[in-house]
């Protein structure tokens, strides 16, 4: 099992001085997306290559840590055309490197539920879907194309925002190549959190076995507000036990990325974690 975190969790530095001061946290992996994390180094479309890619796997593999994913959070559905292409050129650029990095995940959300309301207020959500749909096959061909994976990340309040609707597309763009970046946490709300065995139960039967990564983090509720924080912290609500427990059996040594972690509390959630996990 590994533990790791978003590599920018510590904040968008010079690659050497990113992993000189990821290598002491004791992690195995990290979740890298590349603008958001290394300061020095120009990585926007069109940069990248096997060179660089092994230039940046080097520099983390000498500090003891491994590229589990790329993380190339575009927005799938975005409404205008052009920057929608845009953004899947650079996904797709991202799907021809990733194993120059090390990796052969690269992982993105879906777009917000509500892009197309004020376009079309009663069939917006067919809309995204539409839309999203048409992306993802594009991206399943590509990342077929090269043998690698591509990530995708269920959020309550975006296209995917629910278990069934996770299975829906991996049932209607039916390619290997498609798995999902599983966040628990992001597919509850204020109204579904004190139902979330019973969610997170669904979502382990319709795509545990499709399972690539997994997300850990823990909520609270303030003021009618369902907050994230990070694992660890006081008064969380998620049933983290349980969550591990099913992790544990249903995807042995799956990795798991820790979230709304930073510079300062990153080492007290992956103790806490590990603990948890060594207990279970």
């Amino acid at each position: 099992m590994g533990f790791g975190s978003l590599a920018h969790a510590i904040g968008n530095h010079p690659l050497k001085q990113l992993t000189e001061k990821l290598s002491d946290r004791g992690i195995d992996f990290v979740q890298l997306a590349l603008s958001k994390a290394i300061g020095d180094i120009d990585t926007s479309l069109g940069k990248l290559s096997p060179g660089l890619a092994n230039v940046i796997a080097e520099q983390f593999d000498r500090a003891g840590i491994r590229i589990g994913v790329l993380g190339c959070y575009i927005n799938p559905i975005h409404p205008d055309p052009l920057q929608r292409r845009l953004e899947v050129q650079r996904f797709k650029e991202h799907l021809r490197f990733a194993r120059d990095f090390g990796t052969s995940i690269v992982a993105t959300e879906t777009g917000a539920l509500t892009t197309y309301l004020d376009q079309d207020p009663l069939h917006y959500e067919e809309l995204g879907w539409t839309t999203l749909r048409q992306t993802v096959e594009e991206l399943a061909e590509e990342a077929e194309r090269w043998g690698v994976t591509v990530g995708l990340e269920p959020v309550s309040s975006h296209t995917l925002s629910s278990p069934d609707k996770m299975i829906s597309m991996l049932q209607e763009v039916p390619s290997p190549n498609l798995g999902v970046v599983f966040d628990p946490v992001n597919l509850l709300s204020l109204d579904l959190y004190e139902d979330q065995d019973a969610i997170i139960g669904d979502a382990f039967r319709v795509f545990g076995d499709r399972i690539i990564l997994a997300h850990l983090k823990d909520f609270t509720i303030k003021n009618d507000v369902l907050e994230t924080i990070a694992q660890g912290e006081n008064n969380g609500l998620f049933h983290t036990d349980a969550f591990l427990r099913k992790l544990k059996h249903q995807k042995p040594f799956v990795d798991i990325s820790m979230e709304q972690v930073n510079d300062a509390t990153l080492n007290a959630t992956l103790n806490h974690v590990r603990t948890k996990w060594n207990a279970l």
